[in-house]
């Protein structure tokens, strides 16, 4: 439309159309035509077979270099594009910057390529006439630290992600475009991907041909050290946890500890009575190498976590329901989909209004999975929630921003660190999204008398067409159809009040319909500490209004608490408190000591090259969320977080 509008501009029917007004151009210059459009994708059969194919051993430099033949649909010329939209992080964060040292050539000979001047995602290639097929030869420069991004590959292990290791012609719907990929790994690795393998040559593994479209959402892990577990034998297809680390001691894991994972697939197909993938991976990575990830795929997961998972059970609880999250992304994203979030080809954008279903349901069935399954007790899961819905009853962003609105952010932040979180807000679709659907849930049990819940809307939802890989898509007034499938509501006023309301605080009534109400306590709860190493910092948001690392330097600062107006911000390197140098403690009993009438907590702080004295007033002391019982015996979420039994 903004090429036809510059044309217009530019063309005789415009200057006719200023003469007959009686009018004159305004003085200056006029905007220049833009370039033709990148070809729109058809739904039509791509007559040829992309091969692909990888050398991931320069673990080195960290560097993947990739060969690629792409046959030619017909003569003249072709658009070659690169991924954009990357499914998952819902956002046009496809890594351009990293792909290096392009060639092409067409029966050994250069073809010289053009970058789209608009779509830099795209390269225009005029082929010599009679060519049949293009070679491509280019280089993946993956990160080699975290200030350039996730790092993929270490000594140990690699996580190669397809999208950033192919182009692909325009004017074709990816699943139409088939493609054969082979990788080279270093000797001795074992691999683990939902691709299926169609043979193996030394170091060399050739997987069958498969759509493009498949090909990107079905990534690898290999690593030196490498473990599977069958986490349902017997069960109507393979379920396994794939698992890769820095070291061979860190794959010990226990009876004990494998059990949950295992009970995380039945209590999954309990929940949603359907599967929708021939066989499912969990990629688990082990690692403080190479960058954490938690992505979601139609038969597998990326999931990055520490490498003491396993080996320090008892202290990793927070962050253990990330296999349950992807897991249930199977059905939750991936199988049914927000009808604009699907789109035909990785370059065509994507659109998030319905994030609040896709990433907010998922986390909520993350928790709850993971407490049903053992992955997290019943009381770890109550204080994980308890920690949610104090960040957001708290969230003063929501006064100009509207939770609905953030479901852009993926494209707006694209996950870049934000000055003030808190008043900015971040995403809140995916936490307080889960808060709107344990508002839902207790509603429906309530309404219900207990005879349904939000597991009736799951059922209905998600488990239709079993087996099915097509992806089903949705709308806004199918959810609420649904909805009122399991319970007759006003679920479109519910749900509309929740998602472009500016509260005061967040949607807390599943919470009290719940039989718990959110308490604050002088002490953390077993949960938040693990939280807090976990993240490697000090968390007093609940109190002094920020939270800082190992090394004194503040994280966040809340907008407008205690911290932000003492003139804190984030990057602020706290020196000493109250006279001595910093360390956690000390800051944590000088907040203990400023309560009631006691003196304000006083830091000296350095700035760049500047250093000051700050004094906070404030005088409430610490302050940690957690639940509290409000109602006798068993309460409703009690029973949304015990285990099915059939």
């Amino acid at each position: 439309m903004a090429a036809l509008l510059a044309g217009l501009l530019l063309s005789g029917t415009a200057a006719a159309a200023v003469e007959s007004s009686g009018s004159s151009p305004s003085p200056g210059p006029m905007p220049m035509p833009l370039p033709a459009a990148v070809p729109a994708p058809r739904d039509l059969p791509y007559p040829g077979v992309l091969e692909v194919e990888v050398d991931a051993t320069d673990l080195t430099h960290g560097i993947f270099t990739v060969r690629e033949t792409v046959p030619l649909a017909a003569p003249g010329p072709v658009v070659l594009t690169y991924p954009r939209w990357l499914p998952g992080n819902h956002a046009p964060s496809g890594p351009i910057d990293k792909l290096g040292g392009l060639e092409i050539t067409a029966d050994g000979k250069p073809v010289e390529w053009t970058r789209d001047p608009v779509d830099v995602f795209a390269f225009h290639v005029t082929p010599p006439a009679g060519t049949k097929a293009l070679q491509l030869h280019f280089q993946f420069l993956s990160p080699v630290s975290t200030r350039e991004g996730r790092v993929v590959m270490t000594p140990e292990m690699l996580n190669a992600q397809w999208n950033a290791l192919a182009l692909y012609p325009a004017g074709w719907f990816t699943r139409d475009i088939p493609v054969k990929a082979a990788i080279r790994l270093p000797d001795g690795w074992k691999y683990a991907t939902a691709l299926e393998t169609e043979r193996e040559t030394g170091a060399t593994v050739q997987f069958r041909q498969t759509s493009f479209e498949t090909f990107v959402d079905s990534p690898l892990i290999a690593g030196r050290y490498y473990r599977q577990v069958e986490l349902d034998p017997g069960g109507p297809v393979p379920v396994r946890l794939d698992v890769i680390a820095d070291r061979a001691d860190e794959l010990e894991m226990t009876p004990e500890q494998i059990a949950p994972h295992k009970e995380l697939v039945q209590q999954a197909y309990r929940l949603f009575g359907s599967h929708h993938y021939d066989h499912y991976d969990f990629l688990l990575s082990l690692s403080d190498k190479m960058g954490g990830n938690g992505l979601e795929h139609h038969q597998s997961s990326e999931d990055g976590t520490t490498p003491k998972y396993f080996a320090d059970w008892d202290k990793t609880a927070a962050g253990r329901d990330l296999l349950a999250h992807e897991f249930t992304h199977s059905w939750n994203g991936k199988f049914r989909r927000p009808a604009d979030l699907w789109t035909p080809t990785f370059n065509v954008p994507m659109r998030g209004s319905l994030l609040w279903v896709y990433e907010g349901q998922t986390q909520y069935w993350g928790y709850v999975l993971a407490a049903r399954s053992g992955l997290l007790t019943r009381q770890q899961a109550l204080d994980a929630i308890a920690m949610t819905a104090a960040v957001y009853d708290a969230r003063i962003g929501r006064s100009w921003r509207a939770m609905e609105d953030t479901t852009n952010d993926p494209i707006i932040a694209q996950r870049r660190p934000l000055s003030w979180l808190s008043w900015q807000r971040s995403e809140d679709y995916y936490s307080e999204g889960q808060l709107i659907w344990l508002d839902a849930d207790t509603l429906i049990r309530q309404r219900s008398g207990g005879k349904r819940s939000l597991d009736d809307f799951a059922r209905a939802f998600f488990g239709v067409n079993d087996a099915s890989h097509v992806p089903a898509t949705y709308d806004f007034d199918t959810v609420v159809r649904t909805l009122n499938g399991v319970e007759a509501y006003d679920w479109a006023g519910f749900l509309n009040s929740r998602l472009s309301g500016h509260g005061p605080g967040a949607p807390l009534d599943g919470i009290t319909r719940g039989g718990y109400r959110l308490v604050f306590t002088p002490s953390a709860t077993e949960f938040f500490r693990t939280a807090e190493a976990r993240r490697k910092v000090t968390d007093l948001t609940f109190s002094l209004g920020l939270s800082v690392n190992r090394d004194g330097q503040i994280g966040e600062v809340v907008w407008d608490g205690p911290a932000f107006r003492a003139g804190l911000t984030a990057d602020t390197q706290i020196v000493a408190v109250n006279g001595l140098t910093y360390n956690a403690e000390d800051l944590k009993d000088a907040v203990r000591l400023a309560k009631g009438t006691g003196p304000a907590v006083e830091l000296l702080v350095k700035i760049n090259d500047h250093y000051r004295t700050v004094r906070i007033d404030y005088h409430e002391g610490l302050r940690y969320p957690r639940l509290e019982k409000i109602v006798p015996g068993d309460a409703a979420l009690d029973a949304i977080l015990a285990p099915r039994r059939k």
